[in-house]
C-alpha cells in the first residue's frame, strides 16, 4: 500500500514539475516576443504573461501557480533592467515585478476552487478564475506603484494631478480588457487540461 502511495505521489511531482517547466518557457517566450508578452501602450504595458501562471494554478493547485508567477515576475525584473523606459524604475524593485506575480496564483487557484464547489461548471470556474487572477496582476502591481512611488510615477509619465485617481483609470482600461481575454483563455484551456488528466 505504502509502495502504491509513494508511486503516486511521484507521478504527482513529476506531472507538476513538467506543467511548471512547460508553462515557465511559454512565460519566457512570450517576454521575449515583441507585442505579444507585452504590449506598450503609453506608459503602461498590456500583458497575457498572467495567463500561464493562473492556468499552472487552475490546473496543478497554488504552488505550481505560484512557481509560474515568480518565473513571470522575473522576465519583468529582467526586462525592466535591459529593456528600460521611462516607468521601469518600478519593475527594478521586485516587490513590484515579482511579489504580485507569484500572488495571482495562489488568488487563481482558490477562487477557482470556490467557484466549482458552488457551480460544479469547470468553464465558468475558470473563467471567473482568469478573472480575479488578471486583476489580482493589475491591481497588485499598478496599487504598489502609488504606494511606493505615486509622485515619481507621475512626474515620470508627465501626469499632474491625483495619482490615485490616474492609477485607477489605467485599472479600468487596460486591467478589465486583459481580465475577460484571461477569463476565456483560461476556462478554454482549463476544460481541456483538467479532463485530460482525470483520464
Amino acid at each position: 500500500m505504502m509502495n502504491v502511495q509513494t508511486s503516486a505521489q511521484r507521478k504527482v511531482n513529476v506531472r507538476r514539475m513538467a506543467v511548471i517547466s512547460v508553462l515557465s518557457a511559454i512565460s519566457i517566450v512570450l517576454s521575449m516576443i515583441p507585442f505579444v508578452g507585452y504590449i506598450k501602450l503609453g506608459p503602461v504595458d498590456a500583458t497575457i504573461m498572467h495567463v500561464p501562471v493562473i492556468i499552472g494554478a487552475v490546473v496543478e493547485g497554488p504552488l505550481v501557480g505560484a512557481a509560474v508567477g515568480l518565473i513571470f515576475g522575473l522576465t519583468s525584473l529582467f526586462k525592466a533592467f535591459t529593456e528600460p523606459s521611462i516607468t521601469s524604475f518600478c519593475f527594478m524593485n521586485p516587490i513590484i515585478s515579482v511579489l504580485p506575480r507569484i500572488l495571482i496564483g495562489v488568488v487563481s487557484y482558490y477562487v477557482y476552487k470556490l467557484i466549482y464547489k458552488i457551480s460544479k461548471r469547470v468553464y465558468l470556474s475558470g473563467f471567473v478564475a482568469g478573472v480575479l487572477g488578471s486583476l489580482t496582476n493589475t491591481i497588485g502591481v499598478m496599487g504598489l506603484i502609488y504606494v511606493i512611488y505615486a509622485d515619481k510615477y507621475m512626474q515620470a509619465i508627465g501626469q499632474a494631478g491625483n495619482a490615485g485617481k490616474y492609477i485607477l483609470l489605467i485599472c479600468a482600461t487596460n486591467g478589465i480588457p486583459e481580465a475577460i481575454v484571461a477569463g476565456i483563455l483560461v476556462a478554454a484551456v482549463a476544460v481541456v487540461m483538467i479532463r485530460k488528466s482525470k483520464k
